[in-house]
């Protein structure tokens, strides 16, 4: 049978700490203050490719863009460009540009004009 400790200190040192809380692996800085990844461009095959979803979202209509080879800076003005275009509201959410509305049309003309390789992508 195993013997209780009588206190913190019997334990032998720290139990259990939120003070970590999120860090990048790379550079041990908090998440939200961390440069090390943003100059960095995603790896994929170098297509954005264009759909539209409506799944989850109770009914509304929005395109996605994915797959754009663009840093995280860059990838915020393309996609206000593109909001600004498409005359609609959307979101940058990890890597992925949301544009309100069914735009595909629009949009794969937009990032060809951009100089994107560009494609669409489900139905």
């Amino acid at each position: 049978m195993a013997k209780k400790a009588a206190s913190f200190a019997a334990l032998g040192g720290l139990v259990f700490s939120t003070d970590a809380g999120r860090h990048c692996p790379d550079c041990r800085q908090p998440v939200d203050t961390c440069t090390c990844k943003q100059t960095q461009i995603p790896a994929g095959d170098g297509i954005a490719r264009v759909r539209r979803e409506s799944k989850g979202r109770g009914g509304k209509t929005v395109t996605t863009i994915t797959g754009v080879p663009l840093a995280e800076d860059a990838l915020k003005e393309l996609a206000t460009t593109l909001k600004k275009r498409c005359g609609t509201g959307g979101a940058l959410k990890d890597g992925i540009i949301e544009i309100q509305g069914d735009h595909v049309e629009l949009l794969l003309g937009e990032l060809i004009k951009h100089g994107f390789k560009a494609k669409k992508s489900g139905g």
